[in-house]
């Protein structure tokens, strides 16, 4: 038990943490995807992926302490091993090897819509049980839905 008091009631609460965990594992595992591409890309794009791979990586990692310092400041764990992470992560999988700039594009393309239709379910379902919550939802998804932006861009 937390040690944690939370102002949420504690049906609010399970729902909200139920969102920060789903959250919480989608931004760990793309940024896990984000250094898997950043090494093994390759193709005429590779130097300015590389780089955007890296930006990836960091505001992902930003998002998720963001989330997982919520989850505690409400009085929940948070929940980032490997084993949670690999087992309930919505982020499409990446596969082991070498990977094309065309298929990074692509598959951060997906990875984004998985993860902003995600996000944006998360900000529905704590409208009510915790706006301080949906508020940082929305700010973390204002900037998933940048980068998407800007991999869907290098397609046109």
């Amino acid at each position: 038990m937390s040690t944690v008091r939370s102002s949420l009631s504690d049906e609010n609460r399970d729902t909200t943490a139920k969102a920060l965990q789903g959250a919480l594992v989608d931004l760990i595992d793309l940024s896990l995807i984000g250094k898997q591409a950043h090494w093994n890309v390759y193709g005429k794009n590779f130097r300015s992926l590389h780089l955007q791979l890296d930006e990836i990586v960091v505001s992902a990692r930003n998002a998720t302490d963001l989330v997982a310092e919520r989850a505690i400041a409400i009085g929940v764990s948070a929940d980032g091993r490997a084993a949670t992470v690999a087992e309930t992560s919505s982020v499409p999988k990446i596969h082991d090897g070498q990977i094309s700039d065309n298929e990074v594009v692509s598959l951060f393309i997906e990875a984004y819509t998985a993860i902003i239709a995600n996000m944006r379910e998360r900000i529905e379902v704590t409208e009510s049980a915790d706006p301080v919550t949906q508020d940082l939802l929305i700010g973390v998804t204002a900037e998933l839905e940048k980068q998407s932006w800007m991999f869907q861009a290098e397609l046109a």
